[in-house]
């Protein structure tokens, strides 16, 4: 059974004085201001939709890679992932970087790497970026 979550932004002025909020309306996780200045500059206590997109790639990658190890025969103690999503003004969006720290007793740092990179490309968020360079910096906790 398909899925549909939502968000929503309301805006008002022009690109670089004016200003937004965006609600995310399926979780009722509450109202988030947003900016130009917060997403080409300092974030100042409001959001950008590429600090969105991290969130998204850090939990979704958190899930792919959970999926991957139990198919493996593998669960976690714990699974901490950072995502990174670069913008440049002018440009886009320049890449996302995944920073996986992970504790998973009884699994080799081979296992681990090559699980983790299954899970990089298996994520639905990476391939929705898939226009984009994804790095992946995984260490694997003793």
């Amino acid at each position: 059974m398909a899925v549909t979550r939502s968000a929503s932004t309301v805006w008002t002025g022009n690109l670089f004085e004016g200003q937004g909020e965006t609600t995310f309306e399926s979780s009722s996780l509450g109202t988030h201001p947003v900016t130009w200045k917060a997403r080409s500059e300092a974030a100042e206590g409001k959001t950008s939709p590429e600090e969105l997109i991290a969130a998204a790639h850090s939990a979704c990658f958190s899930m792919a890679f959970s999926s991957e190890l139990a198919e493996a025969g593998y669960t976690a103690t714990e699974i901490r992932t950072k995502s990174e999503v670069g913008f440049q003004p002018g440009v886009g969006i320049t890449g996302s970087k995944l920073t996986l720290v992970a504790t998973i007793p009884g699994i080799s740092e081979e296992d681990f790497q090559r699980i983790a990179n299954a899970a990089k490309v298996g994520c639905p968020v990476s391939a929705a970026l898939s226009g984009i360079e994804i790095t992946l910096d995984a260490t694997l906790n003793a």
